[in-house]
């Protein structure tokens, strides 16, 4: 791979590059420089121990909820010092557990003048804010030469996953997306059964996630944007992002954004990664050729259904047979498993056995092959073949899988580190979440969506396909250039 060169520097002068020079001449050359690994990783990070010694220098970029979490998860490890806190809302509650564990990291309510200021200081960069808003921090951290930990899903349009995972082909630094069971018992289960040949000829998988979503409830109520009055303290313009404007209200932030198409992914963003990543990686589905509205349950312009069904067909693929996946969400709208698959269960006062149907009630998916069935719930849960009957007879010659095994996040630390390769890549986390992508808009515009696996177009509805690469608001359009 080619890459351009600045004109001669050192490293220290290298590091005064204003984020906008840094850009300006990148684009001028037709690509951009990638700063020396001995650069950003190690020998000058301000923790003064070269790699792999050292700790790796990390910023959060989001620290209340979600983020708070993957900061303790990835403090948890004993690999990394916090050296920065972003997020657009420090003075909220939810931010201050953070703040107070971390006195001496500098805060800032805007990425770009995190990097700014202190771009030398920081060896990665962990990403935990809502789904529009991880493209631009992602592609300018990886510009930077910033190993990178995103949330799931990676990024809010086809489009942007496009780019996020050429770029961190050009670069080399190190991703992971926070689908956390990737580095779980599924993972290692899933990878070991299909090597071996247990899993094979699968044709057919259902994937459920039916708990209550936030926007339950708002239904045909919902005809815009609420406007409120915006507490003290928050960057809105930095929270919008790349993203639509509309006004400050609860109902975007802090946590009810994943809501409406503008800003989230809805329950395919957020729990699909947990539930069909095994599947989507070993199966090797890529992108399917159509995708199917079986179901809307209160449609609305603004919100995500109330429930829904979307059939992803996929077509043959590598002497592996053409796959139907079909996703249910909404609290009522589950899917049924053929009785022949339950448990046999005898009744006490006749002496009579019948088998009970299968108990899909947890966030999970069944996979039909056509020898077996599995049936897994989400995130490290492993598989279990159906009816147990099946599984008893099967279970000693069932393949071992690894039963200790780095965590997600001291996986994707040791990686920085060069110790390990990271689970769930931009390369193998990118695809799965295109497939999401092209689901939401299923949901958004309903009928059926014929999708071009070469040209990575919708073929038979415009509107649709614009939507698979939409244009960032105006200002923000450096980051789709790098």
């Amino acid at each position: 791979m080619n890459k351009v060169s600045f004109p001669s520097k050192t490293p220290d002068q290298s590091s005064q590059l204003s984020r906008r020079r840094f850009l300006k001449t990148s684009t001028a050359l037709g690509a951009f420089s990638f700063l020396p690994s001995s650069y950003v990783f190690g020998q000058n990070s301000s923790g003064g121990d070269p790699a792999p010694s050292g700790r790796v220098n990390l910023a959060m970029v989001g620290i209340g909820h979600q983020g708070n979490g993957v900061r303790k998860s990835l403090l948890n490890s004993g690999l990394c010092n916090v050296v920065a806190l972003c997020d657009v809302d420090l003075q909220a509650e939810h931010a201050q557990e953070a703040i107070a564990s971390h006195p001496n990291a500098k805060q800032f309510t805007d990425f770009r003048v995190m990097f700014d200021t202190m771009a030398d200081e920081i060896d990665a960069v962990a990403i935990a804010i809502p789904d529009h808003a991880h493209f631009s921090v992602t592609m300018l951290a990886m510009s930077l030469g910033k190993h990178v930990f995103v949330e799931k899903p990676l990024a809010h349009t086809f489009g942007q996953c496009e780019r996020l995972i050429d770029l961190a082909e050009r670069s080399g630094v190190v991703t992971q997306m926070g689908n956390q069971g990737h580095s779980g018992a599924n993972y290692f289960q899933f990878k070991a059964w299909f090597e071996a040949g247990v899993i094979k000829d699968v044709t057919r998988i259902t994937a459920h996630m039916n708990n209550w979503r936030r926007w339950h409830g708002w239904g045909t109520e919902c005809t815009g944007f609420p406007s409120e009055p915006m507490p003290e303290g928050i960057n809105w313009d930095a929270w919008i992002n790349d993203g639509a404007i509309n006004p400050y209200s609860k109902r975007l932030h802090p946590q009810n954004w994943r809501s409406w198409f503008d800003y989230g992914s809805g329950a395919f963003g957020d729990w699909g990664p947990h539930i069909l990543d095994t599947a989507h990686r070993f199966l090797k589905l890529g992108l399917p050729n159509r995708v199917t509205a079986v179901k809307l349950d209160g449609p609305n312009p603004y919100v995500f259904p109330q429930a829904s069904t979307i059939r992803f067909d996929f077509p043959e693929r590598e002497g592996m047979p053409a796959c139907e996946v079909t996703w249910y969400d909404g609290q009522k709208n589950k899917p049924g498993i053929e009785t022949e698959y339950g448990e046999l269960v005898t009744n006490p006062e006749t002496g009579a056995t019948a088998r009970e149907s299968v108990n899909v009630d947890k966030p999970g998916k069944v996979i039909y092959s056509e020898d077996l069935v599995f049936q897994g719930g989400s995130h490290h849960s492993p598989l279990r073949i159906i009816p147990k009957e099946k599984f008893m007879d099967m279970r000693k010659s069932l393949p071992k899988f690894p039963q200790k095994n780095s965590n997600h996040y001291k996986n994707f630390l040791l990686a920085c580190k060069g110790e390990e390769e990271s689970r769930s890549p931009f390369s193998v986390s990118g695809p799965l979440t295109q497939v999401f992508n092209i689901g939401i808009l299923s949901q958004r515009f309903g009928g059926v969506l014929e999708f071009d696996r070469e040209s990575k177009k919708i073929t038979n509805n415009k509107t649709a396909n614009a939507f698979l690469d939409p244009a960032p608001r105006r200002g923000w359009e450096e980051f789709y250039k790098l």
